[in-house]
């Protein structure tokens, strides 16, 4: 039996006439994700992607590597048949077999796209319907709140035959809305802020600010090991790692304890920024969170983004540590942020941070260091590493 997988595409159908350059990226995508598992071939039809398997394709393999692919919003394993209502029936039966042997209870749902096909949904539902309560005597028909649900798809080349549909990634096809850096600490926020700005079909690359010896290798692998998890949704990237070392260094031998952290994400903003532009991105991105840190204090997110001149996304502003924490569980990279190797940003922690500074005062402490300087040595010395799931 003619076993494929159906992908309904979310979002992208509300676009109008450049619909189809973002279907065109998400068919690009989900051809990558696909290249490890085999042959296959990928097409798209009224806001439908058909994934079809050659011979020896591996399906399952497919099937869950798709599921985290953005811009799809349900995603089925299904079989193709003629355009027959007893071939509908036949490939009914065979297909869905055992499913219908372990549940309660049943109904059909029939979408018919082809309008000339010569009954209704409802007369397909009620044929199918009834065939299958022959068939399966023991699974009652339940209309209003089945146990399983029996999709028939009527399209243009053929029809389609499958259970209740898994839930997709959601959003936009990575790279549809343009390119940003993310900045990828190993805590728990930054994998987070990574992930929902690439739902919205931003593709990323990370960068990491590596402080050694204050920051051990271990730390360093433990964010490429995030950034790694993160392909599984953001596709593949690659890591740029900062040496950071000689900044902090500098920071703490020539600037007031209490700016420490101010001045250093000052920095971080500034390298970003060269590193975005010199990537063509033309966003930051950023895991901050409103009033969880010192740091994170309006007057101290305004000083610390005056230093660039491009958007920074913050998409974990308004939400508490739970709902991070749930999201992280999700995507797979809490475990792995939890480990416990500190990264750059506990180095050298003020006391009594600043917590309402000013653009002025900060730009004053800032004349001790060669800002300039110190930043071309940090982008010079940038190393790039690729990461990727699919290996």
């Amino acid at each position: 039996m003619n076993d494929m997988i159906l992908l309904k595409q979310g979002e992208i159908v509300l676009k109008g006439l450049n619909k189809r350059s973002f279907e065109q990226k998400l068919l690009s995508n989900i051809r990558k994700r696909l290249a490890r598992f085999g042959e296959f071939d990928v097409y798209a039809m009224q806001s439908t992607v058909y994934v079809e398997p050659k011979d020896g394709a591996d399906v399952d393999g497919a099937f869950e590597s798709l599921r985290k692919v953005f811009g799809v919003v349900a995603l089925s394993r299904a079989a193709a048949c003629e355009k027959d209502k007893d071939a509908i029936v036949a490939c009914a039966k065979g297909y869905l077999a055992e499913q219908m042997r372990g549940a309660k209870s049943f109904k059909v749902e029939t979408k018919r796209s082809d309008k000339a096909f010569p009954m209704t949904s409802i007369q397909v539902s009620q044929y199918v319907g009834g065939e299958l309560s022959e068939a399966f005597p023991d699974t009652a028909v339940d209309v209003h709140a089945p146990e399983l649900l029996v999709h028939v798809e009527i399209r243009d080349y053929a029809a389609y035959v499958h259970a209740r549909p898994t839930p997709g990634a959601g959003g936009m096809p990575v790279g549809s809305n343009g390119r940003a850096v993310t900045l990828l600490s190993g805590g728990i926020d930054s994998p987070v802020s990574t992930y929902m700005i690439a739902k919205r079909g931003v593709k990323l690359i990370p960068v990491h600010f590596f402080s050694f010896p204050y920051t051990s290798e271990l730390a360093k692998q433990k964010v490429l090991e995030l950034a790694t998890l993160l392909t599984d949704w953001c596709g593949e990237m690659k890591v740029e790692i900062v040496p950071f070392t000689h900044i902090q260094e500098e920071i703490r031998a020539k600037c007031p304890e209490e700016y420490f952290t101010l001045v250093m994400r000052r920095f971080m903003m500034r390298i970003a920024s060269r590193i975005a532009y010199r990537n063509g991105c033309r966003a930051i991105v950023t895991g901050e969170n409103l009033g969880q840190v010192a740091s994170q204090t309006m007057e101290a997110m305004a000083c610390t983004q005056a230093v660039t001149d491009l958007p920074v996304l913050q998409p974990l502003i308004g939400m508490d540590k739970e709902e991070i924490v749930t999201v992280a569980r999700k995507i797979g990279t809490f475990d792995t942020s939890i480990l416990p190797y500190e990264d750059c940003c506990t180095v050298f922690t003020p006391r009594h941070p600043k917590t309402r500074p000013n653009v002025a005062e900060l730009e004053e402490v800032e004349k001790a260091l060669d800002v300039e300087g110190l930043v071309n040595e940090a982008v010079a010395g940038t190393e790039r590493v690729k990461v990727s799931c699919f290996a």
